[in-house]
């Protein structure tokens, strides 16, 4: 998006520029880099910066509603529902595509939105190697609202440790050795202190939760969630704690906020930021231009089981509508010249959302925008099964002028 930054990156690029840059990524922590990373980062010029700044403002503002809690008070499905609710998640992401509009200009589209965690620590250590690699002008940061690596550290330490000892907050996964992202769990275990538990290791003593440490029993008081339903659900895990059982931790990143700000939030929404969305079973008819719409399942986790080409036969099959989504596609911008064409950008605008420190704020307080996740694809679809053998694709980071 800015000519002369993408042709310096570019004419610098060398495939042992890049290989030295995977390799460090590869080998600084106990586990590599599972998914591919992209040969560049981006720049974003300054109206992007602002209309991305603006969207996330629009839909942060709708997510604070009273309308909104009533809209997800649905969300949660039957059954999955876990005691003990925050007021909010800690965390926020919200993604766009970005788009072109009917003249020409560059303007995000947002695809998601979760409330829920991820790559936090690995886009801090992403930041750190991209810039020892690649040639990134010096008013450039990967930041927002002047975080620094320390700072925004800190930040994270208080929102997910606060005043607990490290040894006594656990990272909560299903197998973390094999998730695709374990190279953040080990991140934040050496920038907190937290220790990285499986869910089928804890154990329940009453009310409280316990993990085991060189053979003795360790207390669990803060659980940062990383646990994903549709994944404990499609395993089948078994364990001898349930989320639905009442439990004296603190939950950082709730679980129900998993399902209140998801897919399900997307009809709710509003803006010209936003693309037209429905559930499949409030739709009286349906849509005469149905290529230009995306079928989504209502909860499922990194694409699975969305459907880019949509026909009336497929909505009518549907078992359940109301678990369905109907979103209008947007077009992605060719936007990253690479030596072999043009890549298109999705970028997560990334949010921690401290606790209230008192009941007379009345949640009133607001996330806080503090990184960004970006994926790069020149495929049908973002996901890795649309990028096989493509290169100048995958994660990677937006730059934009921080001062």
């Amino acid at each position: 998006m800015i000519p002369e930054i993408r042709k310096k990156i570019n004419a610098e690029y060398t495939d042992a520029k890049y290989q030295a840059f995977t390799h460090e990524l590869d080998t600084t922590y106990k586990y590599p880099t599972d998914f591919r990373s992209a040969e560049t980062p981006i720049f974003l010029t300054k109206d992007v910066k602002r209309q991305l700044i603006d969207a996330c403002n629009d839909i942060v503002a709708q997510l604070q509603t009273e309308e909104f809690r009533k809209h997800a008070s649905t969300a949660i499905p039957s059954g999955l529902s876990v005691p003990n609710e925050t007021h909010h998640p800690e965390f926020l992401q919200i993604d766009f595509g970005i788009c072109k509009d009917e003249n020409g200009n560059f303007i995000p589209q947002l695809i998601e939105l979760q409330g829920f965690p991820s790559l936090y620590g690995y886009q801090a250590f992403l930041n750190d190697t991209i810039r020892k690699h690649f040639s990134i002008p010096p008013t450039y940061g990967a930041s927002f609202n002047g975080f620094v690596r320390e700072t925004y550290e800190k930040l994270l330490y208080d929102v997910i440790v606060g005043k607990s000892d490290p040894k006594n907050v656990v990272l909560l996964e299903i197998e973390p050795e094999k998730q695709k992202t374990r190279i953040d769990f080990t991140i934040m275990e050496k920038m907190l202190g937290v220790r990285t538990v499986c869910l089928t290791k804890v154990k329940k003593h009453g009310k409280q939760l316990f993990y085991i440490e060189n053979g003795k029993e360790i207390r669990i008081e803060r659980v940062y969630n990383r646990v994903i339903f549709d994944e404990l659900e499609r395993k089948n895990v078994q364990s001898e704690f349930k989320f639905s059982d009442e439990v004296d931790v603190h939950w950082v990143g709730h679980p129900n906020w998993y399902f209140r700000i998801s897919k399900h939030t997307l009809p709710f929404l509003k803006s010209k930021y936003v693309p037209e969305c429905h559930f499949v079973s409030d739709l009286k008819e349906y849509p005469n231009d149905l290529q230009q719409y995306v079928l989504k399942p209502l909860y499922s986790f990194a694409g699975l089981g969305v459907d880019i080409n949509v026909t009336k036969e497929k909505l009518d099959g549907l078992n359940d509508k109301s678990q369905y989504l109907l979103q209008r596609k947007v077009e992605y911008a060719e936007l990253i010249e690479t030596p072999d064409g043009f890549a298109k950008a999705e970028i997560r605008m990334m949010f921690i959302w401290p606790a209230l420190r008192s009941a007379i704020e009345g949640g009133k307080e607001k996330p806080i925008l503090v990184k960004n996740l970006v994926r790069l694809s020149k495929g049908a679809m973002m996901g890795v099964d649309f990028n096989k053998n493509k290169t100048w694709v995958g994660g990677t980071i937006a730059y934009h002028e921080a001062i």
